[in-house]
Parts: structure tokens; sequence; C-alpha cells
């Protein structure tokens, strides 16, 4: 088998646990999850390189506070493997809209969701999968104007109280200003694509741009989401 067929059948696993009583060596969900993904797998000739577990995490917890299936996200970017295994839809979430909007992540990135049992969870041809992705994003898109109306509503408020509101600078505009431009080329340089490894993720840039000086204002790496804005990636 060559090394790009081989690759094509790599998988990632993703468990969650709804409640810590279900959590522990003496309880059988994860196991369960994980012998049901392992099964499908051997079935249909797929390698499980890596498993991401959110133990303790509601279904109603919103998809991107979830520090396993974050983590998930990392791996996608930084290593090219399109292909995601669970046990069943309600792994994402027990809420339909919630369920779509981690399938939406992914399909973003170009991944396949399986299920356990076969089905493709990305598939598009089912009309009420359709739509239901489509007021996904349009209920993503209301939160993120919401939030910007909110955080714009309290800037208004601190002026008219006399307050001196200044915005926020941009992460070009610091770096140009304290680094002289080299924090974002060296992230961006970072970023590019190596035929060998695939791109790093966000976290390992942070790592790497904190290894060469390039900290936050509390001296700490920059979060993911601070390296996706010097990107241009938010």
């Amino acid at each position: 088998m060559s090394d790009t067929t081989a690759k094509s059948r790599q998988a990632i696993a993703y468990l969650r646990t709804s409640s810590a009583a279900n959590v522990g060596a003496d309880k059988d969900s994860d196991k369960r999850q994980r012998e049901s993904i392992q099964a499908f797998a051997k079935r249909d000739r797929w390698e499980i390189v890596a498993e991401y577990y959110d133990a303790d995490v509601s279904g109603a917890d919103p998809i991107e506070s979830r520090p396993g299936f974050s983590a998930l996200l990392d791996r996608i970017e930084g290593n090219g493997v399109r292909t995601v295994i669970v046990e069943d839809a309600s792994r994402f979430a027990r809420q339909l809209i919630v369920q779509e909007a981690g399938i939406i992540a992914l399909i973003e990135r170009g991944v396949r969701v399986l299920t356990a049992t076969g089905d493709d969870l990305t598939a598009t041809e089912d009309p009420f999968k359709v739509a239901m992705r489509q007021i996904a994003g349009v209920f993503a898109q209301l939160e993120k104007a919401r939030l910007v109306a909110k955080l714009k509503a309290a800037r208004d408020r601190k002026r008219a109280s006399g307050v001196k509101v200044e915005g926020r600078k941009s992460y070009a505009e610091l770096d140009q200003r304290e680094h002289g431009g080299q924090m974002i080329a060296l992230a961006r340089k970072l970023r590019r694509r190596s035929p060998k490894a695939g791109r790093r993720s966000l976290r390992d840039i942070s790592a790497a741009l904190a290894d060469a000086g390039f900290v936050s204002e509390s001296g700490k790496p920059y979060a993911a989401t601070a390296v996706a804005r010097m990107l241009g990636e938010l």
C-alpha cells in the first residue's frame, strides 16, 4: 500500500461522556464508544491514529468550548487526517442544532464524519440536514453580530460617561510597533504546509513563537485564537 493510500485510510476517534457519573474505570460509556469505533474501523479498514475524549461534557455545551474537540481541530489542521469516527451523532450533542455546529466545523475543514454504524454525518444529500446546516450558520452569524453590538454599546456607554475608549489594536499594528513585523512573518512561515509534516496547528505555532520570544502581554504563549487572528483566519 502506498503512503498516500495509507494516509487516506487514517482516522481520528472522538468520544464524549456527558456526566461525571459516566467517567472512570468502573463505568463503561467511554469503553463502549471506543469498542464500537474500533470494531467499525477494523471492518472498514480504517487506522485509528488518535483519540480525543471530552469527559464530563454536557451535550448542550457549545462545541467550541470543549477541550477535546478543540484539540481534535488542532490535530486535523496539523496532520492532514480528514476522517473522524464517532459512536453516533449524539456524541457531538443530544440537540440537533449543536450536533450540526460540530459537523459544520469539520465540514469547513474538509473532514468527513462517520459513525460506528457506517453513517456519513457529513453527507448533504438529505434536504433536512442541508436546511439544518443553513439554520446553524444563520444562528452563528446572529450570535456574532449580537456580540459585536453588545461590545459597541458598552464602549458607547463608557464614552458617554467621559471615559476614553481606545479600540483594540490589531496584532499587525502591535507586531510592527514592537517587533518590526517579525512575529507575524514567522507565524505565517510556520503555518505554511510542509510536504512531509503537513500544516502546523495553531497551538504548535504559538509554542514556536514563544520559543522565539514572542509572547502575550501576560508573558504567556498566545492562545490559538490569537494566532488565528494574526494569520487572518478569524
